[in-house]
This record gives structure tokens, C-alpha cells and sequence, in this order.
């Protein structure tokens, strides 16, 4: 009979073994799926950027004005952040043509401050910095753009012509202390 009674005692502490490292493996399996999947306190925001450029209406169009030596015509115009994010911006010109691309000054004004000051053809995407300023969620900001033909232009302009597409740009001020446009 001891040999029965001790097979039976080491069937028994085998059992007890086994059920305790499956107690252990499963507390041990659970505690690191919760470690993994539980997160506290962590979450991000996906976000989107939109800018209203004046409604996609032109600021000025080629019949408003026959422009001359010594004229200066003032438009003006906004831009609106409709985006989820403040953004960092600028307002440039695209496809840029024309003689009077290096005889027309332009300056681009937010309210009394400079934003832009130059010849059209020099208002790309790649020579404008950004603004200082930045455009707020939800802000409207009003614009003016004044064209400014010099005085002393000499004849060689005549009959010439600017054509351009105004255009802006922008990218989120988070995570962007550079003000990078890539």
C-alpha cells in the first residue's frame, strides 16, 4: 500500500504543481496584455489645414485698370484660416508672365504692417518667407495689395502685361517651430 499511497501523494503534488503555473502563466499573460493595450493619459488630435484665399475670387482682374507710369492701384482682399490647426502662411504668386513682372513693385500689406515689398515677379513660393504672424483657428485676417507702377518707367513698357495666379499657402504651427513648407 505505500507504494500506492506515495504514487498517489506524488499524482497529487504534481496536479497542485501544474495548476499553480497555469494560476501563474495566466496572471503573467494578462498582466503584460494590460501592460500593452492600457495607456493612460495619451492622445493625439488629427487635424486638417484650409485656407480661404478671398473666396477663389481674383484680387484684380486684367480689364479693372489700364495701368500707367506713376499709378498705384489698392486692392484688397483676406485670407481665413478654416482649418483645425493655426497655421503659419503665406501669399505668393504662381505663373508668373509678363513684361511687367520686373517693372511692377508690389506690396503686400496686413493691416499697416509689410508683409511683402518687391518686384511680382520675385513674389513666388519659394523667395516669400512666411508671415510673421500667425493665422489663427477660425481667424479672418483683411489684406491689401497695392501694384505700383514706377514713374520713370520708360517707353519699352508699353503694350506689356502682368499675368499671375495669387495663391497661399500654409502648414500647422505644432510641431513646426521652423516654419518648414515641405
Amino acid at each position: 500500500m505505500n507504494s500506492s499511497s506515495d504514487k498517489r501523494k506524488k499524482l497529487i503534488l504534481n496536479v497542485l504543481i501544474i495548476v499553480v503555473l497555469a494560476i501563474a502563466l495566466c496572471i503573467t499573460t494578462f498582466a503584460l496584455l494590460y501592460s500593452m493595450v492600457k495607456v493612460d493619459d495619451n492622445s493625439f488630435k488629427t487635424g486638417s489645414i484650409k485656407i480661404n484665399l478671398n473666396d477663389g475670387n481674383p484680387v484684380i482682374e486684367e480689364e479693372d485698370f489700364l495701368f500707367e507710369p506713376g499709378m498705384s492701384v489698392q486692392k484688397d482682399f483676406f485670407i481665413e484660416n478654416e482649418g483645425t490647426w493655426d497655421v503659419y502662411y503665406k501669399v505668393y504668386f504662381e505663373n508668373v508672365k509678363g513684361d511687367l513682372a520686373e517693372v511692377l513693385d508690389i506690396t503686400l500689406k496686413d493691416g499697416e504692417r509689410v508683409v511683402y515689398s518687391g518686384k511680382a515677379a520675385d513674389m513666388t513660393r519659394d523667395e516669400i518667407e512666411s508671415d510673421e504672424e500667425i493665422l489663427k483657428e477660425g481667424e479672418r485676417r483683411q489684406m491689401t495689395i497695392i501694384f505700383s507702377f514706377p514713374e520713370n518707367s520708360g517707353n519699352e513698357t508699353q503694350n506689356a502685361y502682368l499675368e499671375f495666379n495669387m495663391s497661399a499657402d500654409a502648414v500647422q504651427t505644432k510641431n513646426n517651430p521652423n516654419r518648414l513648407f515641405d
